[in-house]
């Protein structure tokens, strides 16, 4: 069977020229990055009515592998196949799952963005700036303390810290600026993830490059003495961060091995941030096409509920239909097979693991949503295996689907897009999100936690649920939450799979993201920084001997 990165050589791309000349992009509008890669200046383009904007989700995520990604670019494709106007929407893959654990995020099979091996890499640089803007924040905030600190900074109580699109552990937490008075005044600090920085979802929320400047200079960097905040605006970072980011807040288009149009822009997780594209490539794409294919990272119960709960709040957006991917792979593993034991019939064990997809079902449904099924088919799947999956989703009121994507692209989900536009015309009229913006922080982050993750008790740990409050009184208690816990599971265990119930979730930190407009609520062990695993994919991950990239899949 060929590997991702095989199946992608053998693709026959057009110029992004043609491809933004058949989705409508106007050659003004058109900023190239190479031959088969570009920007879009969306203030270059033609107003028009807003399409249909569908969401594509998942079940939790296991090591048998879900393809959410890959599913997505195989409905859009199927979508053209059908004759409907349609844009695809993705996050851009961070630097850390391709050099960690998932060794790339373009798709897989024939269901993949293009040009795969560039934009699992560097691709248009947007990750870069987004470091860059994050850590001149930084160097300013340090700055500024080392120079008379004319702002009152307590040195204890600043919260901004540095980032970097790499999984490392050993930055967690660290102790600088060390070296004497010449070098500042040391202090405990750490690293998160670039794709955990606020200035990524400001980027991924912002509506405009003024908008962007107003957000990034509401970020709070830490408090003064008395306890007043400070702002970023307070050390003069705003305009200059601005700049850096004025070519990464433009959309990318990309295509599909169908040749197919695709904006992939943004890129933050959905486990420990919002974990979706950006507003202004969802509202572009949907000024430009009748259908918008766009998804949520990680489960339903992250990925999903953010989208929902967040993006849809904060930009006023809309979704018409819901795909829900599950695999019998999965299912089997949320049934208690092991890995190992995957490629056995086991009939009996996707109907036990079923309930993981009943919950997400479940879930989607208090949005005023049905979802779609999507079953992402693997060749060792039984017909048996799968009819217990479609038999289960019916049983939960759902239309289940197999869909072939990997193997054939948009040809093996015809009939998934024909369900799905039909959905999406019909629209969801009784959309509505899980909490209203006036209800207390407290009751947000226990409202998520009881109704979406089935927990009995939620603890706020240490000074958190004093800290909510002071954020109300400050201002901030209509924001949305976001919440930071482990996609493995409904509970903050990795290890308990299935539908856990009755469990408890312990709110150890909370954050205040004021400049993206949500507060963050970090549950159990997650980290805002990773860690690679043993064996890392960058082990794989090589030249060969023309030069060409191996590994990344």
């Amino acid at each position: 069977m060929p590997t991702d990165i095989e199946i992608a050589r053998q693709a026959t791309l057009i110029p992004i020229t043609e491809v933004a000349k058949n989705a409508g992009v106007p050659d003004d509008a058109l900023i190239p990055y190479g031959k088969y890669k570009a920007k879009v200046d969306t203030s270059a383009l033609p107003q028009a009515e807003n399409g249909k904007l569908i969401l594509v989700t998942a079940i939790n995520p296991t090591p048998a592998g879900e393809g959410k990604t890959t599913t997505s670019v195989g409905l859009s494709d199927a979508l053209h196949r059908i004759g409907k106007k349609t844009m695809l929407c993705l996050r851009e893959p961070s630097l850390g799952p391709c050099f960690g654990m998932k060794g790339g995020g373009a798709g897989g099979g024939k269901s993949q963005v293009m040009p795969m091996d560039e934009i699992n890499l560097h691709f248009t640089g947007d990750f870069h700036a987004i470091t860059s803007a994050h850590n001149l924040l930084s160097a300013m905030i340090d700055n500024s303390i080392y120079w008379g600190n004319p702002l009152d900074i307590d040195v204890r109580r600043v919260t901004w810290k540095r980032v970097i699109d790499m999984n490392d552990r050993a930055l967690r937490q660290i102790v600088g600026p060390l070296g004497g008075v010449a070098n500042g005044f040391p202090r405990e600090t750490g690293f998160d993830i670039t794709v955990a920085s606020e200035i990524m979802a400001i980027l991924c929320l912002a509506s405009d490059l003024e908008d962007l400047q107003k957000r990034l200079g509401d970020i709070i960097i830490g408090y003064t003495r008395k306890r007043e905040p400070v702002y970023c605006r307070d050390v003069k970072a705003d305009s200059a961060m601005t700049v850096l980011l004025k070519d990464a807040i433009l959309p990318n288009l990309v295509q599909t091995l169908e040749n197919r149009p695709a904006f992939l822009h943004g890129g933050p997780f959905a486990n420990i941030a919002h974990g979706c594209n950006s507003v202004i490539a969802t509202k572009t794409a949907l000024r430009m096409a009748d259908y918008v294919v766009t998804e949520a990272g990680f489960g339903a119960d992250l990925g999903a509920e953010k989208f929902l709960d967040i993006k849809c709040r904060l930009a006023g957006l809309k979704p018409d239909a819901v795909v829900l991917v599950a695999t019998v792979r999965a299912l089997k593993m949320n049934g208690g097979v092991s890995k190992q034991n995957l490629g056995e019939p086991n009939a009996d064990a996707v109907r036990a693991g079923s309930v993981n997809l009943k919950r997400h079902i479940e879930n989607v449904k208090k949005f005023g949503i049905t979802p779609t099924i999507a079953i992402n088919h693997f060749y060792l799947d039984t017909d048996e295996e799968i009819a217990v999956i479609q038999e289960m989703a019916k049983e939960f009121g759902a239309d289940a689907v197999i869909c072939k994507h990997w193997a054939e692209g948009g040809a093996g989900a015809e009939e998934l897009a024909q369900i799905v536009a039909a959905k999406a015309d019909a629209g969801a009229p009784d959309f509505d999100q899980l909490y209203p913006s006036d209800m207390s922080l407290e009751d947000k982050i226990r409202r998520i936690c009881t109704e979406i993750y089935r927990a009995s008790e939620v603890h706020f740990d240490g000074g958190t649920a004093k800290q909510l409050k002071q954020w109300e009184e400050m201002g901030y208690g209509s924001f949305p939450v976001c919440m930071a816990k482990t996609q493995y599971s409904f509970s903050t265990d990795p290890t308990k799979l299935g539908a856990p119930e009755n469990h408890e979730v312990a709110i150890r930190e909370v954050r205040l993201s004021a400049g993206a407009g949500f507060v963050v609520a970090i549950a159990g062990d997650i980290m805002t920084m990773p860690g690679l695993p043993k064996v890392p994919s960058a082990e794989a991950i090589h030249l060969d001997e023309n030069g060409q990239i191996e590994g990344l899949f």
